[in-house]
């Protein structure tokens, strides 16, 4: 079966290709890391606040989240059973990449990206105050990742809330693709990582995928090659929505959306 993508669809699409080809290009510019530097914190915040969530929901409780400055991260939770634990480390990757495919869903049903933005920088405040400040607090083996997972995450939310306060609508859902995109990409490049680490040629490196392994008896590399099923999968589904007619005409904070004529 052959898709065309809808018309309507055309000026989303054209801004989610320019974020995703302006990501690439910057991984082969020397130093340019920088640039990407706070959007890949802002990943590591949402992988880690998947673990701190999921064990929530699945009554565990959370003791710390921290996020380093090489956008490595920690959380720390109880386990609980077999399913939950499946749960628990499952939802770091695949928290990512659904936050990513999340937010690719709203940019197609036009929700207005200010709000997004708002609603971010509120979660990734929560996150850190929550469970980067107050609750490693009463944890003195936890107060070395306090300094940095704080300042990450007051400039990263402060840095969303006033771009959702001051920026022109089309800067903030340009922005919000190009946020879209760089959890997408750095989902897929994160479980690549694993995928390496969890081969017989991989270092040995403590991952969820090891955490799972350790759990169950079942290689890493196994709970890898799942992880990234559902990955792609759930890629795949999102940018299926992009192919279908959207009832909404015209949108005017798209970048590349012309304006009808009168």
């Amino acid at each position: 079966m052959r898709y065309r993508l809808s018309h309507d669809a055309r000026p989303q699409a054209l801004t989610l290709l320019i974020a995703a080809t302006i990501s690439v290009l910057l991984w082969f510019i020397p130093y340019a890391e920088f640039l990407t530097y706070p959007f890949r914190i802002f990943v590591t915040f949402i992988h880690e606040g998947g673990h701190a969530i999921a064990a929530l929901l699945t009554g565990n409780s959370v003791a710390s989240l921290s996020v380093a400055p090489n956008a490595s991260g920690e959380t720390y939770t109880t386990q609980g059973g077999l399913i939950s634990q499946f749960l628990i480390s499952s939802a770091g990757y695949l928290g990512s990449m659904a936050f990513g495919a999340l937010l690719l869903v709203l940019i197609r049903k036009a929700i207005a990206a200010r709000i997004v933005l708002l609603s971010c920088g509120i979660l990734i405040f929560a996150l850190t105050m929550i469970y980067g400040l107050i609750k490693p607090l009463f944890l003195i083996n936890m107060w070395a990742g306090i300094p940095f997972t704080l300042l990450a995450g007051t400039v990263i939310s402060v840095g969303l809330i006033l771009i959702a306060r001051f920026a022109s609508a089309r800067v903030a859902t340009f922005f919000l693709s190009f946020l879209a995109v760089q959890c997408v990409l750095n989902a897929l490049f994160d479980l690549k990582t694993v995928f390496f680490l969890a081969s017989p040629f991989g270092p040995a490196v403590p991952t969820d995928a090891v955490n799972m392994a350790h759990a169950t008896g079942i290689p890493a590399i196994f709970w890898t090659v799942i992880w990234i099923a559902i990955a792609l999968a759930t890629l795949w589904f999102v940018m299926r929505l992009y192919v279908a007619g959207r009832d909404k005409g015209y949108q005017p904070d798209l970048p590349f959306e012309d304006v009808p004529p009168i």
